[in-house]
């Protein structure tokens, strides 16, 4: 059984009224175990809003609330394992674990269960999270990319938290000397600038020099100043990849596939419409990117969008790279 603790959480900061970045001490007297680059940690809280699993009309099961005998929801404890965006120098000198994590919703706008609590977190009040003492996975460059010459990491949405950790560790252990000399290539895409959230620092990180990294952050939803902000890329993770190994967008392909195939192209033309043009930041070019990812030394690294991880799977698997993901 492992061990659950109670945490404090002094740092709130909202990116979007559905994203958010938190920061949490370990319980009094206490530390956080050690952990590499890409793990995960255990949160709980203890007033979750409760539902039950219920057959619908068609026999598909539907989550519902589960209500008391007043009518009332209950509540009770909910846990999720989270990825760890803080990096694991910062929780030795500094003490604390930082997550990135979205406000879920179902189909019908309901807030999840356990992020929907996590929200109503307040530093200056409702501040405490469990969280189980113990932290884990093998989504981390020692596990999945041992050997390669180049790394490609694509985080779409909080799909960055295990790579802002990673790269925030390389780039403190380039302080100390420590490089392996491996090419690290980072592709994060969001909807918006606000929700980038770890871009500026990234940024800098790429700027400083002190390992072969490039950052490539890109908006899909982007406004108007973004398109004059150079150092933006736009466009959904997927698709500016595909620009890079001068493929068709994702939205291109389907429609040329319904076509192949005769069949009704109203959808995947409206779609095609409604899709943003890829374009890379200023200061890199797909040939660039391209001479960094000789497939016989690459590896891809992605978490995020169910969807876009698969389309990064295609994507790599057309130009014979070696292809990882996190899985939950």
């Amino acid at each position: 059984m492992v061990e659950k603790k109670v945490g404090t959480v002094f740092y709130w900061h909202n990116l979007s009224p559905t994203l958010s970045i938190f920061r949490f001490r370990p319980e009094f007297g206490s530390r956080f175990p050690d952990y590499q680059a890409g793990q995960y940690i255990a949160l709980r809280r203890e007033d979750c809003k409760l539902t039950k699993a219920v057959a619908g009309p068609d026999d598909r099961v539907q989550y519902v609330p589960d209500l008391d005998e007043n009518g009332n929801q209950k509540r009770g404890p909910i846990t999720h394992s989270y990825s760890i965006s803080s990096a694991p120098s910062e929780t030795q000198s500094k003490g604390f674990v930082e997550c990135y994590i979205i406000l879920e919703t179902d189909k019908d706008g309901t807030p999840g269960r356990l992020t929907e609590s996590l929200f109503r977190i307040d530093p200056e009040g409702d501040n405490q999270v469990t969280y189980f003492y113990r932290i884990a996975g093998d989504f981390t460059l020692q596990k999945r990319a041992p050997g390669f010459q180049s790394v490609l990491l694509v985080g779409t949405g909080t799909g960055l938290a295990p790579f802002a950790s990673m790269v925030k560790q390389l780039h403190h252990e380039s302080y100390e000397g420590k490089t392996d000399g491996v090419q690290y290539t980072l592709l994060h895409t969001n909807r918006t600038l606000p929700e980038l959230a770890y871009h500026e620092g990234l940024q800098a990180i790429e700027a400083a020099r002190k390992f072969d990294f490039i950052y490539i952050p890109s908006v899909s939803r982007p406004s108007s100043s973004d398109f004059s902000n150079s150092r933006i890329g736009r466009g959904r993770a997927n698709n500016l990849l595909r620009a890079v190994f001068e493929m068709p967008s994702k939205e291109e392909q389907v429609l040329q596939e319904a076509i192949r195939k005769g069949e009704d192209t109203s959808t995947s033309k409206a779609a095609l419409e409604k899709s943003v043009e890829p374009a890379l930041p200023s200061h890199v070019s797909s040939k660039t990117l391209r001479d960094r990812f000789n497939p016989a030394t690459t590896v891809v690294l992605t978490c995020g969008n169910p969807l876009a991880m698969a389309d990064i799977q295609f994507i790599a698997r057309v130009n014979e790279i070696r292809f990882e993901k996190e899985d939950w």
